[in-house]
This record gives C-alpha cells, sequence and structure tokens, in this order.
C-alpha cells in the first residue's frame, strides 16, 4: 500500500525524522531519501519558514536534490538534508542547539552524514562534531580534500556556466558575455570573481544589497536591486540563492537564453521544466552543476582523494550536463526531466 503523507514532495523518502529538545530549544527535520549508494549525504541548513509544513517541503525537495547530485557526481553516497528551524528572521543558532542536532545526526548511526550549508559555517560543524563523527565539512590541511564547500562549488558552477554558454550561446569564451546573477554568498560571488576574470559583463543582486554593491565596485560589475534581477535582460541568468526562483511567471518574464546557477531546487514545480523548455532556453540542471561541494565533502569523509582528486572529479560537471543537453536533444525532453531520469536509474527508481 502506498500512503499519501500530504506533502507533494514526498518521493518514497526512507525517512523523515523530526527532533525537538526542550533543553536547547532545537527544533530540526533530518530528511533520508535513498541510501541505495550508500549513506544519506547532505547538508544542514539553519533557516526560518513561514511554517513548519514550509520546512518539511524544504527538507523534502533538498534531500531528493541531494540524492540525485550525488548518483550524478558518482559519489558512493546516498541523499540526505537536515533544516534547524529558526525561531525569527536574523536568528542566531545556538552552540547548545548545534550540539543537539550532532545528537540528532548521532542517533541515525551513520545513515545521514552531515555538512555546511546556508546558514552554518566550519566553526559550527565543528561543534556539530562534538557529538558525532558523521560530519564533513570541517577544517582540513592545505591540499586534502574537505573544508568549506563554498568554494569548490562555485568552481563547478562556473565550468558548467561555460558549459552552458557554450551550448546556449555558441561561445568558447565569456568575454562580453552578460550574466545577471542572484545572490553574490560564497558561491555566487566566487563565481563573479571567476566569471570577471573572464571578461564577463556582470549584473549582481542580494537581498543584502550592500554585499552586491560592493562587490560590484570590486570587479566593475552592475549592482541592481534584488527583486529586479530575474526580468534582467542577460544572456545568462545564474541562480546562487534559495530555490523555487523559476516559477511560471518568473520563466515567462526572463530576458535571457540560459540559465545556469548554483542553487538547489531552482524549478518550483516539475512544470517548471518543461516551460524553460519550451521557451528554448537552455538550463542546467541544478544538481548537476553545483556539485562540487559534495564531492569536496564527500571525499573528505569517505578518506578517497587529495584536493586534486576533488578537482578532477568537478572538471567532470560539464561532461555530464552535455550527456543531459545531449540526450534532452535527441529526446526532445526537457534538460531536467532527462537528469531526473539518469539519477533514478543510477538509485535504482
Amino acid at each position: 500500500m502506498i500512503t499519501d503523507w500530504g506533502f507533494p514532495d514526498f518521493d518514497d523518502h526512507e525517512g523523515v525524522h523530526l527532533f525537538s529538545d526542550r533543553a536547547s530549544g532545537l527544533s530540526a527535520i533530518i530528511a533520508v531519501h535513498s541510501t541505495a549508494l550508500g549513506a544519506a549525504a547532505g547538508g544542514v541548513r539553519f533557516w526560518h519558514y513561514a511554517d513548519h509544513r514550509a520546512a518539511i517541503t524544504d527538507a523534502l525537495r533538498l534531500s531528493r536534490g541531494m540524492s540525485y547530485k550525488n548518483a550524478m557526481a558518482d559519489l558512493p553516497m546516498g541523499g540526505g538534508k537536515g533544516v534547524i528551524l529558526a525561531d525569527k528572521p536574523g536568528a542566531e543558532v545556538t552552540q547548545a542547539q548545534l550540539e543537539a542536532f550532532g545528537r540528532a545526526v548521532e542517533s541515525l548511526h551513520g545513515r545521514y552524514v552531515t555538512a555546511e550549508d546556508v546558514g552554518m559555517s566550519e566553526a559550527r560543524m565543528k561543534v556539530v562534531a562534538t557529538q558525532t563523527e558523521h560530519v564533513s565539512g570541517l577544517p582540513v590541511a592545505a591540499g586534502s580534500a574537505g573544508g568549506d564547500p563554498g568554494p569548490v562549488t562555485a568552481r563547478g558552477v562556473y565550468l558548467g556556466v561555460k558549459a552552458a554558454a557554450k551550448r546556449g550561446l555558441g561561445v568558447d569564451s565569456m568575454a562580453g558575455v552578460r550574466v545577471a546573477i542572484q545572490g553574490v554568498g560564497s558561491v555566487g560571488g566566487g563565481l563573479a570573481r571567476l566569471l570577471a576574470a573572464d571578461g564577463a559583463k556582470l549584473t549582481l543582486a542580494d537581498v543584502h544589497g550592500d554585499r552586491a554593491k560592493a562587490l560590484a565596485a570590486e570587479l566593475g560589475a552592475e549592482a541592481i536591486d534584488a527583486d529586479a534581477i530575474l526580468t534582467h535582460e542577460a544572456d545568462i541568468l545564474s541562480p546562487c540563492a534559495l530555490g523555487a526562483i523559476l516559477t511560471e511567471q518568473s520563466i515567462a518574464a526572463l530576458k535571457v537564453r540560459v540559465v545556469a546557477g548554483g542553487a538547489n531546487n531552482q524549478l518550483a514545480t516539475r512544470e517548471d521544466g518543461h516551460r524553460l523548455h519550451a521557451r528554448g532556453i537552455v538550463y542546467a540542471p541544478d544538481y548537476v552543476i553545483n556539485a562540487g561541494g559534495i564531492i569536496n565533502v564527500a571525499l573528505e569523509y569517505l578518506g578517497q582523494g587529495d584536493r586534486s582528486e576533488v578537482d578532477a572529479r568537478v572538471e567532470k560537471i560539464p561532461v555530464r550536463l552535455d550527456q543531459v543537453w545531449d540526450e534532452s536533444a535527441a529526446t526532445r525532453d526537457p534538460s531536467s526531466e532527462v537528469a531526473d531520469r539518469i539519477a533514478q536509474r543510477l538509485i535504482g527508481r
């Protein structure tokens, strides 16, 4: 019997765990989508949600994306995700809450391996690691795999953006290519610096407007309001903030030929992949292009290689994207659907 749990994004997840710790005030979710390829790996984010249902939905979507991401990156890891709920916007996670989350991870006995995500840091992961060994993304020696996944994610997205530009614009150089970047934190900011070095013409936006303006001044780019970036005329839109920004309404208003960025779960619904395809917009499936970070922390956790091995695997991201786009061209199916099919085959679904 298949049970309808009332969550559209529930996708035969192996487990959805809800944690409360009265002493620390922790409210957290760990969603395990699949362990078919190995322990469910995926970061933990600290975020404020409108309600608990929205937090569970985010965990469901993110953990499924991690299953697909790890499979497409040829990692022997399944997919999971952790969410620590902030009680209000701008709240700070406490040491006690981090310790309680570490105990929650430990209670799953290695079925879930956590790492840094939005609202977390290396320092905060070190606190989590005092309570469990099932954590990655910790500070490491120079040349070793692991540490802050942001710069490695940015490198992979950069390589993917260049591959998408070649596919969608027919160019081999990013010089003069107009790229609108939504979100200039660790990943978006790193991407902007790499593209600026190639001579790309950048437009930057961030919910923290001063951050976008400062980076734009540094790189000789343009900064615009966060609300305007999705309708800005450019060659490439690179979403590098939070997910679900590609909707029926926003896709209709896009003025780009390519969408390629580091944000997770960019499509609000499955149908939105079809809408991009119908408009002839080249789309780089997010969990393929943004796999650099999980490659870095997974190899750290598994003890399988150093930074040179991480770099070699990240260099394969454009190869996987080309595989997706080639099959999309052959079948006339959206790249989002093709990527899902390939990932599902890899995890036996």
